[in-house]
């Protein structure tokens, strides 16, 4: 039997609702600085299964977006890993219509346990955070919980199970892990994956955020150029967050997100929710919506709320902050809502 045509909402700026980020756990095995750090995130924050959307509720949920247009679900965390039978999960959302493309963000600790259920599970792609090669470094930037041979270790698992062109995101600060970056493009720039930069961004209100600590995309690109030459490449598709450069010498492909320096609020169709099923329609969100209760009630009731949030958004923070100061506020943090 065809499926109905999907519904398509705007927001108040013109967005479609087009990718949605989706938390399956709160809980994560690193405290990394500018997430979840150990100072102020409690060791077992996360763990309280009853605290967040079963499969049934996530499924559910996620149908409902696929009605109103959306076609890009991204799994986060936490680290959502730590989720127990995510394959299981995954193999669900994987026969929604409309989802043309299912991924996940890791740290990658774990996956070189989980890659190959993952894969045959339906998962399309992959992006793992790496913010060091150098094991101390990385170490400490993990909240003294991760080893980077892990990660790598994944990485190759991933390739070895099929995901044949991993995202690797690397979050730099000025005099925290700079002095990384060149290492990391030595590393991988003829791996066949696509290293990622991006810009420290003020996000939650824990994680200690000065402007002096961002490191300008423009910075970066110029310090990579001058050892490698890039040139710049199109955007596969409107509201694609990475601006894109490929290798002069044919060796792959670099990508750097800049939040800060060069906002890009007016091309953002990403909805976000949490575990515990809070919809935020926006990264730097003060508050959410619970959709627990509606969705209780049924598919068609989603639907009905989803439209009404979205309809109204005009969120653009990133914008805001670039045009003048804004006063102090409450944010919500990462770590709930997946970056």
């Amino acid at each position: 039997m065809p499926q109905p045509a999907p519904m398509q909402p705007t927001d108040r700026l013109g967005r479609p609702l087009h990718d949605l980020r989706l938390s399956v756990i709160e809980a994560c095995n690193f405290r990394c600085g500018y997430c979840m750090p150990a100072d102020r995130v409690p060791a077992g924050h996360g763990f309280d299964a009853a605290g967040r959307m079963d499969f049934d509720e996530i499924e559910t949920l996620v149908r409902a977006f696929a009605r109103l247009g959306l076609r890009k679900l991204r799994l986060t965390g936490g680290e959502p890993l730590l989720r127990r039978d995510l394959p299981l999960l995954v193999a669900r959302l994987a026969r929604i219509p409309g989802i043309v493309e299912l991924a996940l963000t890791t740290n990658g600790s774990l996956l070189g346990r989980h890659a190959r259920a993952l894969r045959d599970a339906g998962l399309h792609r992959l992006t793992v955070s790496l913010d060091a090669l150098e094991p101390a470094r990385f170490r400490a930037l993990s909240g003294g919980r991760g080893d980077v041979a892990d990660v790598l270790a994944g990485i190759e698992a991933a390739q070895a199970a099929g995901f044949e062109r991993l995202k690797l995101n690397c979050v730099v600060q000025r005099g925290v892990n700079e002095d990384q970056v060149l290492l990391l493009v030595e590393r991988f720039r003829r791996s066949g994956h696509v290293l990622r930069f991006i810009e420290y961004m003020d996000v939650g209100t824990c994680n200690g955020w000065r402007k002096d600590r961002v490191v300008p995309s423009a910075e970066l690109r110029a310090r990579i150029h001058a050892r490698w030459p890039l040139h710049a490449l199109d955007r596969h598709y409107r509201g694609e967050v990475a601006e894109r450069h490929a290798f002069a010498d044919g060796a792959g492909e670099i990508g750097f997100v800049s939040s800060v320096s060069a906002p890009f609020c007016g091309d953002c169709h990403r909805a976000r929710v949490a575990a515990d099923g809070a919809f935020y329609s926006c990264l730097f969100a003060g508050a959410g919506r619970p959709l627990r209760p509606l969705i209780a009630q049924g598919e068609d009731r989603v639907v009905e709320e989803l439209m009404m949030l979205w309809t109204r958004r005009a969120d653009r923070y990133s914008e805001l902050r670039g045009a003048a100061p804004q006063a102090p506020r409450q944010r919500v943090e990462m770590f709930l809502v997946g970056g």
